[in-house]
Order: structure tokens, then sequence, then C-alpha cells
């Protein structure tokens, strides 16, 4: 009864207080097509000690980063982790603290969240960011939102080039509010957004142009003539972006994008078989009440010391639902603080470092495996940390060589790209080694 502690005679007690004369009648609104006809078919239960070494036998069954070179991307990334992250981000004031309504106890919570959002600002080159969204994907449909509520239009063009799971999202906001989403094509031979295609494609009904970051494939987009043309019809641009390529690559806000969001994973959170994950958003200043979530302020109290404060708060649940910019009515805190120790602790040297060695190691990566036979580059657009190539025997043939010399091989695009079938998106991030390299490469 540890689990369960309800006595026969609690239950029939329960049930009087109800005013149900048994279980059966209290359930008795179900239909019956519904209700089982015989007890499940489980296993007897296990006593504490089996149900450990059971779980025990069954979680030594996962393949994970720690004894495997993981070259596998595609939105989640094996970056290093800085032990300090850890040993802060678990501290109780922390990692118990709640969402920070009495800002008089809350000080601390709060201002860890405002320099994250200091920080987010000057890697995306924004005047404003909020607390953090749920992960890169809400992020990305948020941002959709946000700009038909500037532009005061409904259809959203997003290019193919943007992850597919970040538009199967997008989609389903937008099917919520009726709300059409065209699909920009990328080049075949380049593998960026198609600008010829978002020339013609994007009107004066357009309230957000959508491209990533480097995109989905690796590929760098250019987000400055893409700014150029969402503006020349009245649109926004939303950029989605790897917030350690900004370590290197122009900011978001340097190239003229008026929304910046993107995944905060890669800021000091593990794979965690996807997630909890973080979702950055920042803007421009002239946007700011248009941003969803939570926005912590600095300010002064009664005697002038400085303190912080949510801001803006007439939004989510403090207002009427017709009236919020957004349903989020949370933020990542905690995933947000790991970010914002990340960042710290990193510095912008250390980012750019980080983003260097990527650029340098997965250069190296593609020119190994290029030499083997029947392996070509699939795209020929400058890449960042990630890129395409195609190979002969198949992904799927190479991925279980891969595993058997215990590496994680790269994503199968044919699974979201029917026409890039027999292409792998491969990740090299600062972590993998010239050895785990050159043993990828001999795997071809």
């Amino acid at each position: 009864m540890r689990y369960i502690p309800n006595t026969p005679d609690d239950r029939t007690a329960m049930l009087a207080a109800i005013g149900a004369g048994s279980f059966a009648e209290l359930i008795s609104g179900v239909p019956a097509e519904l209700l089982l006809k015989a007890p499940l078919r489980l296993p007897p239960a296990l006593t504490e000690p089996e149900l450990m070494s059971e779980l025990g036998a069954m979680a030594a069954s996962n393949v994970d980063t720690a004894s495997n070179a993981c070259f596998l991307g595609a939105g989640a990334y094996d970056h290093f982790i800085p032990s300090v992250i850890g040993h802060l981000a678990t501290r109780a004031e922390f990692a118990t603290s709640y969402t920070p309504y009495q800002a008089e106890v809350s000080q601390g919570t709060l201002q860890a969240t405002f320099e994250y959002q200091s920080m987010v600002c000057e890697l995306t080159g924004m005047e404003a960011a909020n607390a953090s969204m749920y992960d890169g994907a809400s992020a990305t449909a948020e941002a959709a939102l946000m700009a038909q509520r500037v532009t005061k239009r409904a259809e959203v063009a997003v290019s193919t080039a943007v992850h597919p799971h970040y538009r199967k999202a997008l989609r389903t906001y937008m099917r919520g509010i009726g709300s059409p989403v065209l699909e920009l094509p990328y080049s075949s031979g380049e593998g960026v957004t198609d600008l010829d295609a978002m020339r013609a494609d994007v009107t004066g009904s357009t309230a957000a142009v959508i491209i990533q970051y480097p995109n989905f494939f690796g590929c760098i987009e250019d987000v400055a003539e893409a700014a150029k043309i969402a503006h020349d019809k009245g649109a926004l641009l939303v950029v989605i972006a790897d917030p350690i390529a900004l370590g290197l690559l122009k900011s978001p806000g340097e190239l003229g994008a008026d929304i910046a969001v993107g995944e905060g994973q890669p800021l000091g959170k593990s794979l965690s078989f996807g997630g909890p994950y973080l979702g950055l958003f920042a803007c421009r200043e002239e946007h700011l009440r248009q941003m969803p979530g939570r926005v912590v302020g600095e300010t002064v109290d009664a005697i002038g010391k400085r303190g912080y404060v949510l801001t803006l708060q007439a939004r989510e649940q403090h207002i009427k639902r017709e009236r919020a910019t957004s349903n989020i009515c949370t933020n990542e805190a905690l995933i947000a603080l790991m970010a914002a120790i990340y960042m710290a602790a990193m510095g912008k040297s250390g980012i750019r470092r980080v983003a260097g060695l990527c650029v340098q190691k997965s250069h190296y990566a593609l020119d190994e495996l290029v030499k083997r036979p029947g392996v070509t580059r699939a795209f020929s657009a400058p890449f960042f940390k990630e890129f395409a190539v195609k190979t002969a025997k198949g992904v799927g043939p190479v991925n279980k060589r891969l595993l058997k010399q215990n590496i994680i091989g790269g994503l199968d695009l044919g699974a979201h790209y029917p026409e890039l079938k027999g292409r792998m998106l491969v990740a090299v991030t600062e972590k993998r080694t010239k050895e785990e390299i050159d043993r990828l490469a001999g795997c071809f």
C-alpha cells in the first residue's frame, strides 16, 4: 500500500461522500464499449530491488554519447558542458524556486533571468528578449503569431530548409487560427533558400518570412537579402539561429532580422533524449509589447536600490485570453539559468572559440569523407558545423556499421526529404576528436 494508501474503509467513506454506492456506480457514465472486459495482461508485481534491477537493465541498452562518438545533430548537439553549470544550477535556491511573482523574495532568480535576457540580446543583436520559451519549435511558431499581430496579416512564408519539426509545429499553430502557411523551396544544388522564389512568393499578404541560420542542412543563409525581400513587401523577417554559430557569424539583428528565435540546448544543456530544452526569443524594441512570454525588468525600489521584477505582465494568465499575446504561461527558468551560466562562464571569446573549433573540425570531416569511394558533398553553400553527404551505400547500412564501431552516425535526410534519399546529415561539434573523425571516415 505504499503508493495507493486507500483501505476498503477509505474507499467506502469516499464513495459515500460523493453519493455513489459503489465504484461501478461512480463510473457508470463511461460508455460500456470503453470499459475493460478483462483485467490488463500485466506481469506480476516486482519487489523494489527487482524493479530497480529491471529498469537498470533497460537503461543499459541505451546508446549514449559518453561511450559513443556522436555525429548526429539535426537540432540537438553534443557540445561540451562546463562542470560549473551543474554545480550552480542544482543549488536548492534555483532548483526548487517557482515563478517569481513575489519579487521581494525572488531577487536571485529574477536577476539570473535578467542576465540571461541580456546575453541573448548580445548574441542575437536584438534589443529585447523574453525569459525563454519551451523550445526552438514553439518559439518559431510564437514568432509567426507575433508577426501577425504586428503586421495585421495572416500568411506565413517559411523556408523548406527550416527544421522539419519546426515547420510541423508552425503548421499546428497556424491550423488552429486558419492562417495559410507557404513553403519556400530550397536550391537543390546550394542547399539554401531559393531567393528568387522568395521574391516571387512573398506578397503584401505575408506577415512573416521565416528562415534558419544556419539552416537544417547546416548551410549559411543570406539573411541580409532575405530581410530586404521581406521588408520590401512589409513583412517581418524571423531568423531561427544557432546560438553557438553566432559566436562567429553576424547576428540576425545586424543583418536586418526583426525577430530572432532558436534552440538554446547548445548553451550548456545535455541531449537528454530530446528535452526539456530551451526556446530563445528576442526582438527589436519597437515590437516589445507584442512579444510573448515573461519579461524580467530592472528597476529601483523606494530607496533607490536596484531590483528586478516581472514586467509587461498584461499578458498570458494575467489578462483575458482574447487579449493575451500568447497562451504560454511559463518559461524554462532552470534551463535558461543553465544557458546564462554557460554564456557567462564561456564569455565572448569562449563561445567564439567553440564556434571556431566546430567550423574547423566539420570541414576536416567533410574533406576526409569525400576522399572515400562513393561519397560526395550534397550541397555547395558554406556551412558551419553540419553538412550533408551523399553515400552510394545508403545511410542505414552505413549507420549500422558505425554503431558497431561505437559511433552514432548522422541523420538520414530521406526520412524528411524524399528527394534527398541517400544523403546523410553529419554534425561535428568541438567535442569530436581527430581520431573519432578519422574512424567515422574509415567506416565509409
